[in-house]
């Protein structure tokens, strides 16, 4: 068997499948791009339960959804900031619970969103963590960044100025420029919440060719976020990370390089998922 059929149709397992990418796909965000049910949950806690999450989109490999996009905003002195969704109390199974949601663009955004792969134990998904929720510098993955930002230092839309032609020898030039970020991390003693954040005349193209109220609710001035967790198995996929990524057809857009799932950031699908409850104090 050679490299390149490592997952032939008869092992029923899928090795990849092609994503498109551009305006035309997002501009069609609001039909039903996936439902993949997620059946591991946990019997206590609150908060859980069947969740529809706007996501970018799943194109390969083995996991069952793409990844939660984080909507966002630019700020009035220019730094990127993660939406957060309100505090509202709701009753579930009898019980009020405090949990974090609203309308946003037509949807409603939930932090169910983020629940999976353990991130709903942690202090800084719960609905009333204090953060100022703005994205902030995680070295490692891009030399632009690594040269600019010190861990943790808020990062600013200038420093995406040449975003239509940034590479970095991976797939190729003027796709999106990105950073490597953490959100909702400060304030508290809490695991960081990893995300990628990525600048993209793509986004722009969509806005501007689409009257979706969500394109222009969760992202801004072309830019789009999403939680950098594998829906598979909880690894953390690189965008334009990997040489190896063009293998599976990756090479731009973000892979996972445990499993070889492969996620557009470009287009942005539904994905319907068992959320799992965050524990109970």
């Amino acid at each position: 068997m050679s490299k390149s059929d490592k997952y032939p149709a008869e092992s029923g397992r899928r090795r990849f499948v092609k994503g498109v990418v551009g305006g035309a796909a997002l501009a069609g965000v609001g039909a039903m791009g996936s439902a993949t049910v997620n059946t591991l949950t946990t019997a206590g806690g609150v908060g859980g339960g069947a969740t529809v999450a706007t996501t970018i989109a799943k194109t390969g490999g083995p996991a069952p959804r793409g990844l939660p996009q984080i909507p966002l905003r630019v700020t009035d002195d220019g730094f990127i900031e993660g939406i957060w969704p309100d505090t509202t109390t709701v009753t579930q199974e009898g019980q009020e619970i405090k949990v974090a949601q609203q309308d946003l663009g037509g949807k409603t955004y939930s932090g169910e969103w983020f629940q999976y792969c353990g991130v709903e134990s942690q202090d800084n998904i719960s609905p009333e963590f204090e953060s100022d929720n703005l994205f902030r510098a995680a070295p490692g993955k891009y030399d632009w960044q690594d040269e600019r930002y010190d861990a943790g230092e808020k990062i600013h839309v200038d420093d995406f100025a040449n975003y239509e032609t940034w590479g970095n020898g991976i797939g190729d030039d003027g796709v999106g420029k990105p950073a490597s970020v953490k959100w909702r991390s400060e304030g508290g003693d809490t695991t960081d919440l990893n995300a990628i954040v990525i600048r993209s005349s793509k986004i722009e193209e969509a806005v501007a060719n689409s009257d979706n109220e969500w394109l222009e609710a969760s992202t801004d001035q072309g830019f789009v976020a999403y939680l950098n967790v594998c829906t598979h198995f909880c690894c953390i996929p690189g965008y334009k990370v990997l040489e190896g990524s063009a293998r599976y057809d990756a090479a731009n857009g973000s892979y996972c390089v445990c499993h070889q799932s492969v996620y557009d950031p470009f287009t942005l699908e539904e994905a319907l998922f068992v959320a799992r409850p965050r524990p109970t104090e």
